[in-house]
């Protein structure tokens, strides 16, 4: 039987694609972009894309890059930058200075840098998804280093990702990588916060992260990014979903990506689950953000998780919120327990109309109509990572 460390190389030796994730703890300072931290990210990427592998960088630091500039420039010192068009405006100015600042950086090994700006609703669409994916592919066709961000100017609800971690794990379906490494402030996961626990001990392998109770280890967040240790764990489990694995490991000081692909122990190695997801229910269940819930009887919820059938109106208890049909909303049992997320066939109205209905019924209750199934179980991901 494998030992950690070599169950750790086996796993990693034949990645062909990365996801990379750097937070703005890793990437700024007090006083704003860090240089060394960003040449020493640009000379790493530069040797894995040497070595054949395709690596997507997904970069926070804009927004502080941006506030740093503008205190730099004016006198706005005591104003407040933390409310949402502040936060916009900063991202439009330090965007700037984060590319050139990057593609500097790369130029000095020879590599092409593109900037990806994202949101997530400009991924709803299956077909802008799939257009954004075929770009790119075709950057990594030329050889060329893409680095993401959120589209923050045009974003709307708080900056629509959240925090890069989530956009990261969105990204592994977007480019099909087999590998997201999250580069952070912190050593890797530990099994409490040591910043109020001092005896938390390190995890080097996390092997179910779908059973790992995230919040109770999980209760504090850094200062300069919008992450946090929370956010990062997500992350990874929805990656798991997908059948990619996580590394999380800090992005400070001499951090070695490619000794970490060699196997060595660096930080902590979330494992995928065995069963993966498609990359369709992958973008479904987390391309929006649920707009209701649908609660469903015991029969229901044990015919879901075992039998993977489809949900039915007459296993449906109750309706909250008011949703168009298509739209993402939860599926949870009557004591409020999430199943999963689903794309509901029938808006919230026609829901409230045929809830515990046999599918014999529904016709005479709303007329004629295209579906036996409120949520069908092709369009259905159970124990979403929300």
């Amino acid at each position: 039987m494998m030992n950690i460390d070599e169950h750790r190389k086996a796993l990693l030796e034949n990645i062909r694609r990365i996801v990379i994730k750097v937070g703005s703890a890793v990437l700024t300072t007090a006083e704003g972009l860090n240089p060394d931290a960003i040449n020493r990210l640009a000379k790493q990427i530069s040797s894995l894309n040497d070595q054949g592998i395709d690596v997507a960088l997904v970069s926070s630091g804009a927004v502080a890059a941006g506030r740093q500039r503008i205190r730099e420039r004016t006198e706005k010192n005591g104003k407040d930058y933390t409310n949402l068009p502040s936060r916009q405006a900063a991202s439009a100015v330090g965007q700037v200075r984060l590319m050139h600042d990057y593609d500097e950086a790369f130029a000095k090994y020879g590599k092409i840098t593109a900037q990806v700006l994202l949101t997530r609703s400009g991924l709803k669409s299956r077909e802008r998804f799939l257009n954004a994916r075929n770009t790119m592919e075709r950057l990594f066709e030329w050889g060329v280093i893409p680095i993401i961000n959120e589209n923050d100017t045009v974003a709307v609800h708080e900056l629509e990702f959240g925090d890069n971690d989530t956009l990261g794990a969105m990204c592994l379906g977007l480019t099909g990588a087999d590998l997201f490494v999250n580069l952070t402030s912190a050593d890797g996961v530990y099994d409490g916060n040591p910043d109020t626990n001092p005896g938390a001990k390190p995890l080097p392998v996390i092997e179910n992260i779908g059973a790992l109770d995230i919040e109770s280890i999980c209760d504090g967040k850094t200062t300069v990014g919008s992450g946090g240790m929370y956010s990062k764990l997500r992350a990874s489990r929805r990656a798991a979903q997908l059948g990619v694995p996580t590394i999380i490991v800090s992005g400070k000081g001499e951090f070695d990506i490619l000794r970490t692909l060699d196997g060595e122990n660096q930080g902590t190695l979330v494992l995928p689950e065995e069963h993966r997801v498609s990359s369709k229910k992958f973008w479904l269940a987390y391309h929006d953000n649920p707009s209701g819930s649908i609660l469903v009887d015991a029969g229901a919820a044990n015919a879901l998780l075992t039998k993977g059938t489809s949900l039915l109106p007459i296993g449906i208890s109750s309706v909250n919120g008011c949703f168009a049909r298509g739209a993402l909303v939860f599926i949870k049992t009557l004591d409020g327990d999430e199943l999963g997320v689903g794309l509901s066939n029938y808006s919230s109205t026609e829901l409230d109309k045929v809830k515990g209905k046999r599918s014999d019924e529904l016709g005479s209750i709303l007329g004629p109509n295209p579906f036996d199934e409120a949520i069908h179980r092709d369009n259905m991901l159970l124990d979403a990572a929300i």
